[in-house]
């Protein structure tokens, strides 16, 4: 489905196996709120559907979810952004 922007080429299976991307039910960081802390952007695991902290954020939450629970990919909730990053491949696509 996916494919890398500068050179149109598959990227990682882990990517390439994403059929439907998942989108925030809310604008808000599942764990953050549950400690009361801030983020600066969300991120979506495409396997849990989990909404979760960008790296820029205290916390960094959707790398912590990556690493225990093993969900590789994580698409931005960004508006305006349309692209997916697998943890395990270090690698982006777009949709």
């Amino acid at each position: 489905m996916a494919t890398s922007s500068s050179a149109q080429t598959e990227v990682c299976a882990h990517i390439s196996a994403i059929e439907s991307v998942k989108h925030p039910k809310h604008a808000q960081c599942d764990e953050c709120i549950k400690i009361g802390s801030s983020w600066v952007h969300l991120r979506i695991c495409q396997e849990c559907a989990a909404t979760l902290c960008c790296d820029n954020s205290p916390n960094r939450h959707a790398t912590k979810h990556a690493q225990t629970s093993r969900h590789p990919v994580i698409a931005s909730a960004e508006v305006g952004e349309r692209w997916l990053y697998c943890y395990p491949d270090d690698a982006f696509g777009e949709y």
